[in-house]
């Protein structure tokens, strides 16, 4: 890349009840100043200053060193990781060097799309009316009007619009630069173009956001292994574990503008709070109120959130049934989770996909079940049979009731899911389904991905950790059935100290077996399964669990000798990320989109592979009928029809497809005729399972690649690209 040459001289705009653990923070707010700035903070304050904040916190010295401690380690574990992410980012894109059109083509697929309605709000005239445009969208899947805002969870890209134009107002305001633009030599006899950083460019401040939220997030993760171990030493474990796997624990430094990396952060705020609620005897309304946020705030921008609380509903339930959870307790969850999907559906409008949900239907069930538990009693023997039969009861009616809302609300919009699902366990196939299985990331989970956990420790840890709960698992079980120490085992609605602790290890392990099993179902969920497994690698440092190596500094000193093994491998694979440097740049996609803007109409209608639709939409503002978000049952149709180009059909269905969605042009990418992710997964392939008849013949891609004639008209192509202009039905 061309060196900068500076075209704009500008500044440059640069994160009630207590525990027993003195590690614990009480509720309230903490005002974290820079380490820098502490002294100047206090001095010349009133001498009794610090001890009155002591007296109202309640903290001795000692416990209020190591709550300083905590989360002085928590702020800087979050600033490493926001900083190990921009740096990751900027190395594999060369960000700060591209383009405006250049950063928007650097989001592709659903990241482009996301994107897109951010853009809208930040150049509408106003900010409600950029909001009423997404609320009433021309141009997604024309000719229809939807409301995007329901349909693609894109409350994180109203909040950041709204937070941007506060920004920019404010700063232009004060007559404070936001941003500093240069020209780009880029060579090879390209012409220059501007490229801009700062806060005040749309993209920087997008992605910067994003970053910090999941600094923050790493500031938590600290916390919650901390909490969760009972000690200081648990929460390094567990953030050195995250950046040692870094790579298998998330993929926010490629696809920021993913609903994941809005919502997996409070998915670690949610289970942190889940975990001081089921360790504390009785809960406050106020942990239930905070827990009931957190939850809301997850499901808010990510509409595969309900399948993630679905397991987490039925690992506190089997908690529950082994009698490690107390039924108000449960039921006080319970009606957290349903007032939190209450308000999340008003808020989405009404969307339907919730209220049809298993996790809907499971809560209903669980409930049910916990207010029948006396006539449970009544009618089974105590132990393994009433086990067994809560278990079918809350499998076959959540079951039940989840299709009988669907019948009943007519919900179809996730068949595939079923679908997916169904897939594999049989040999089914569709259409819809092998759209999924064809990709990798949701195909079962790669064998490399153990033997990475192998190597750095993370796996042998976590079955380490699993063993030692599981064995004290079953003494209680064993114990319990031969009616031996009841009291032990048995929860009453107050908790014993001892069963509570274990019932909250009892529901960790039992989530972390869930996450192993979305994780081997489907590779992409390895992104819940991976993070979990840092978290119970903290309990390496528990005395609870592991108090039998011997003193504390014995044990502290067993845990910092498995770090230094971890950190073997670890570091390798850091010095790998570090290593990953790029450059972006895609000059046929910029090619096509100039010549969108320059030759076509501005209602021009544009059809073609999902991901380029995203950028078509994004950089043109072209209206376009198909999209990446593949959720919506009348979408899948859509877009069926628009890779039939893609089929052995004849050239002449294949137009009649376009010209009933009122397409006006097709883009016709070759690769996607010829490209193969394994046997049976080409675009043709896919096709002979619904279009058995034409098995065989050439696919109609193949004879557009060559020549378009006599159905459509070529108006544009280069090496990657082919535009096709389709003819218009004048009857």
């Amino acid at each position: 890349m061309g060196a900068k040459n500076r075209k704009q001289a500008a500044g440059k705009t640069p994160a009630t009840d207590r525990e027993r653990s003195p590690l614990v923070p009480p509720h309230g707010k903490s005002n974290v100043r820079r380490p820098g700035r502490e002294s100047k903070a206090f001095h010349g304050a009133h001498p009794n200053g610090l001890s009155s904040v002591k007296q109202r916190l309640g903290l001795t010295p000692s416990s209020l060193l190591k709550l300083s401690s905590l989360l002085f380690l928590a702020g800087l574990s979050g600033y490493l990781h926001w900083f190990h992410l921009s740096r990751l980012f900027e190395n594999d894109r060369h960000f700060s060097h591209l383009s405006n059109l250049e950063k928007e083509m650097a989001f592709r697929t659903e990241m482009g799309l996301y994107y897109s309605y951010y853009k809208t709000i930040i150049e509408a005239p106003t900010f409600l009316e950029g909001l009423h445009m997404i609320m009433n969208d021309r141009l997604t899947e024309h000719p229809l009007v939807i409301n995007t805002l329901k349909r693609f969870n894109l409350y994180p890209e109203v909040v950041l619009a709204s937070w941007y134009r506060m920004y920019t107002s404010t700063m232009g305001y004060f007559g404070i630069p936001t941003k500093m633009c240069w020209s780009i030599n880029r060579g090879e006899g390209l012409s220059p173009v501007d490229s801009c950083e700062g806060l005040g460019d749309p993209a920087y401040f997008y992605v910067t956001c994003v970053f910090l939220l999941n600094g923050v997030m790493m500031s938590l993760f600290f916390i919650y292994g901390a909490y969760l171990s009972g000690s200081r030493l648990g929460g390094i474990v567990t953030t050195l574990l995250f950046f040692f796997n870094h790579g298998e624990s998330t993929r926010v430094m490629w696809t920021p503008p993913l609903r994941e990396s809005f919502a997996y952060p409070f998915l670690v705020l949610q289970m942190l709070l889940l975990t001081y609620i089921l360790r504390t005897r009785s809960p406050s309304r106020t942990a239930l109120v905070a827990l009931g946020i957190s939850n809301l705030c997850f499901m808010l921008p990510w509409q595969f959130a309900q399948f993630v609380l679905l397991t987490q509903v039925a690992s506190l339930f089997a908690s529950y049934i082994l009698g490690y959870l107390a039924a108000a307790k449960m039921q006080s969850i319970l009606v957290t989770h349903m007032i939190t999907l209450g308000v999340c559906f008003l808020l989405m409008f009404g969307n339907s996909m919730l209220l049809t949900s298993f996790y809907a239907s499971s809560l209903i069930s669980i409930w049910v079940i916990i207010a029948l538990r006396d006539r449970f009693a009544q009618i089974f023997k105590p132990g393994i049979i009433i086990w067994l039969m809560q278990g079918l009861a809350w499998v076959g009616s959540t079951v039940l009731l989840k299709f009988v809302l669907s019948t009943i609300l007519g919900a179809s919009d996730d068949a595939h899911i079923s679908g997916l699902i169904k897939s594999k366990f049989t040999s089914y196939k569709d259409f819809h389904t092998m759209m999924y299985t064809c990709a990798a990331e949701f195909d079962f989970i790669e064998l490399e991905t153990p033997v990475r956990y192998l190597k750095t420790l993370l796996l042998p840890v976590n079955l380490l950790v699993l063993a030692v709960i599981t064995a004290r698992l079953f003494q209680d079980i064993i114990r319990t059935l031969r009616h031996e120490e009841k009291a032990s085992v048995k929860v009453d609605d107050e908790g014993g100290t001892d069963i509570v602790v274990k019932g909250e290890l009892v529901y960790h392990s039992l989530q972390l077996l869930a996450f192993a099993l979305l994780a081997v179902l489907i590779m992409r969920l390895k992104l819940f399964l991976t993070p979990h497994m840092c978290i119970m690698g903290s309990l390496l440092c528990s005395r609870q669990l592991f108090g039998w190596i011997g003193e504390r500094l014995k044990h502290q000193s067993v845990v910092l000798a498995v770090i230094a093994m971890m950190a073997v491998q670890g570091v390798a694979n850091l010095q790998a990320q570090w290593a990953i440097i790029g450059e972006f740049s895609n000059l046929p996609q910029e090619e096509l989109l100039d010549w969108i803007q320059e030759n076509t109409r501005p209602d021009s209608v544009f059809a073609g592979a999902m991901p380029t639709m995203a950028s078509v939409k994004l950089s043109t503002g072209r209206p376009i009928v198909n999209h990446p978000h593949y959720e919506d049952a009348g979408l899948r149709e859509r877009t069926k029809l628009v890779y039939s180009m893609y089929s052995r059909m004849s050239g002449e269905t294949v137009k009649k497809n376009l010209m009933k969605l009122g397409v006006d042009y097709f883009i016709l990418e070759d690769s996607w005729c010829t490209r193969r992710t394994r046997p049976g997964c080409s675009m043709p392939e896919i096709w002979d399972i619904e279009d058995p008849q034409n098995v065989g013949k050439i696919p109609l891609c193949t004879h557009m690649s060559r020549s378009s004639r006599p159905y459509f008209t070529t108006v544009f192509s280069n090496d990657i690209y082919k535009v096709l202009k389709v003819p218009k039905d004048h009857r």
